[in-house]
C-alpha cells in the first residue's frame, strides 16, 4: 500500500506499546520486564527488519531513466549481502589469523572481515546499474552494506549463544535454518532501506 508512515511507526511504537498490556491483562508480571524486551527486540529484529524487503517492491518507480524499481533494489541488497557473507568466509579460509570475537563467532577473523568488505563493496559497484544511485553512494551503501551484514551475522551469533543452541532450525541441511540464512539481512535491509529512500526517494 505504500503507507511509509505506518510501516515506520507501527512495530517500533504501536507494538512496543501494546505487548506490555496483553501480558499485564493475563496477569503475567513474573518476569514481564524479560519477556517485553525478548518480545520487542524480536519483533524489531526480524519482523520489522526483514519486513523492508519486502516493502522495496512498493516503492513508485518515480525516478528518470531508473527501470529496475523497487526489483532491482532488491535484488541488489540481497546479492550483496549474501556474497558478502561467502567472501568474508573465503578471506577468513584463505588469511584468517586475527580472531574478531573469539567468544561470540570464533570462525571471523579480522582478515576475513576486510577482505569481504573490500570485496564486496568492489563487487557492489559494478552492480549499481540495479539502484538509482550515483557511483560513490553505490560504493557508501555497499560498503555499509558488508558492514551492517558482519554486525547482524555476530549479534545473531550471540543470540544463538545465549540459547545454548547451533544452528537456528534444520529446513536447511549443512546450513541450519532460515533465520541462520537471513541474520546478516535483518540488519542490512533497513539500514540499506532508509539509505536508498533518503538519497532516492
Amino acid at each position: 500500500m505504500g503507507w511509509y508512515m505506518l510501516f515506520i511507526i507501527f512495530i517500533p511504537v504501536y507494538m512496543f506499546l501494546f505487548i506490555p498490556v496483553r501480558l499485564v491483562i493475563i496477569g503475567e508480571t513474573k518476569g514481564i520486564i524479560k519477556s517485553m524486551a525478548s518480545m520487542q527486540w524480536a519483533l524489531m529484529l526480524t519482523v520489522f527488519g526483514l519486513s523492508h524487503l519486502a516493502y522495496f517492491l512498493s516503492l513508485p518507480v518515480n525516478i528518470a531513466n531508473f527501470k529496475n524499481g523497487g526489483q532491482g533494489l532488491l535484488l541488489f541488497l540481497v546479492f550483496i549481502t549474501e556474497i558478502n557473507d561467502v567472501l568474508q568466509f573465503i578471506w577468513g579460509k584463505l588469511l584468517g589469523k586475527h580472531k574478531i570475537t573469539p567468544s561470540v563467532s570464533p570462525n571471523k577473523t579480522w582478515e576475513g572481515f576486510l577482505g569481504g568488505v573490500i570485496s564486496t563493496t568492489t563487487v557492489g559497484y559494478f552492480l549499481g546499474f540495479l539502484t538509482p544511485l550515483l557511483d560513490w553512494q553505490v560504493i557508501v551503501a555497499s560498503f555499509i552494506i558488508a558492514c551492517t551484514g558482519f554486525f547482524g551475522d555476530i549479534v545473531m551469533s550471540a543470540v544463538k549463544r545465549d540459547l545454548g543452541v547451533k544452528d537456528t532450525g534444520n529446513s536447511i541441511p549443512g546450513h541450519g535454518g532460515i533465520l541462520d540464512r537471513l541474520d546478516s539481512l535483518t540488519y542490512t535491509a533497513p539500514i540499506f532501506f532508509h539509505l536508498v529512500y533518503y538519497w532516492a526517494f
